[in-house]
């Protein structure tokens, strides 16, 4: 458990910043946030909040005053203009991390770092991006590389996230619809092996490794195992069971993505990673395990009932099948 130790997290008010600020507040860190627009409640989450631009080197800098970690948990707003942003958002972090007095840079990691069709487990092997914003992501975590160790860092990789505070995700973007009951499913996976991520598990892992920095090597980068979907069934199953009937489950139009994707936006962004869905995938999380032991997993069923019911897809109050049925 941390001890008076206070965290800077950019893109606090984000899926994945939100969630890690939660878990370090659990573990008795204090959270600073930093975003363009404060949130109205400021104060109603235990997040210092300061106002800042995450482009803007000397907001960095000043917002990471005292800090004794950075959380690197921002994108540029949209995502667009990953080409413009992404490097420079990294740069001014390291910058303030350094002034900071050289503390840690902490980064949430993506898959898009490796070639799906030659890297059915990911762990700290070379890197062969196939995606402009696979090669961005390498470009990133090799600015901490070389950074350290004067700043040391860590990077957590993980699938795809779900669960309460993952907003944009294939989880609440495709195979289900926001607000809305479940009445179909829509799966993008072409293949089984897919890896999902629950966000809370995730966050608790994050809270657990910074517990344990003097561990920690000055550039450490470890896997979060997560949901493997070993059959390609395992997800949509949950979600059959959540609704507690048989549901249709449709493909997702992967064809519709490819052929509009000249014409950019969405649906070239989509069509560009459609290899991540066709190739099984999953994490290697031995170094995690070595630093933290077991890894915190939520039960599925569980997940999926906490994930639906932040979407607005399910009642809060579990009902019994029967019930339904009836």
């Amino acid at each position: 458990m941390n001890t008076g130790k206070t965290a800077l997290i950019l893109g606090a008010s984000g899926g994945i910043g939100g969630a890690i600020a939660a878990a370090l507040l659990r573990h008795g860190w204090r959270v600073r946030g930093m975003a363009r627009a404060v949130p109205t409640a400021a104060g109603a989450a235990g997040i210092e909040w300061v106002k800042g631009d995450a482009m803007l080197r000397a907001d960095v800098v000043q917002a990471a005053a005292g800090v004794s970690m950075i959380v690197h948990a921002v994108n540029p707003a949209g995502y667009r203009n990953w080409d413009k942003l992404v490097l420079p958002m990294i740069d001014n972090t390291i910058a303030a991390a350094r002034a900071a007095g050289g503390v840690r840079v902490v980064l949430p990691g993506t898959i898009y770092n490796f070639d799906p069709a030659r890297t059915p487990v990911i762990d700290a092997t070379s890197q062969e991006p196939h995606s402009r914003k696979g090669a961005i992501r390498v470009a990133m975590e090799k600015r901490l590389e070389d950074a350290a160790p004067d700043v040391p860092s860590l990077i957590l990789r993980a699938g795809d996230f779900f669960g309460p505070g993952a907003r944009s995700s294939w989880f609440s973007q495709a195979l289900v619809t926001p607000n809305k009951p479940l009445v179909r499913i829509v799966n993008p996976a072409g293949s089984a092996g897919h890896s999902w991520a629950y966000l809370p598990d995730l966050a608790e892992a994050f809270a657990r490794l910074m517990d344990a920095e003097e561990r920690l090597l000055p550039f450490e980068r470890v896997q979060f195992e997560g949901l493997y979907d070993a059959t390609g069934t395992i997800m949509t199953d949950a979600l059959q069971r959540a609704a507690g009937r048989s549901l249709p489950i449709w493909r997702f139009p992967w064809w519709a993505m490819k052929l509009l994707s000249p014409f950019g936006g969405f649906p070239r962004e989509v069509a560009e990673i459609a290899q991540y869905w066709r190739h099984p995938m999953r994490f290697d999380n031995r170094r995690l395990v070595e630093l933290i032991g077991p890894e915190p997993h939520t039960q599925i069923d569980q997940a999926v009932r906490a994930a639906l019911i932040s979407l607005g897809c399910a009642e809060p109050e579990p009902k019994l099948l029967a019930a339904r049925v009836a």
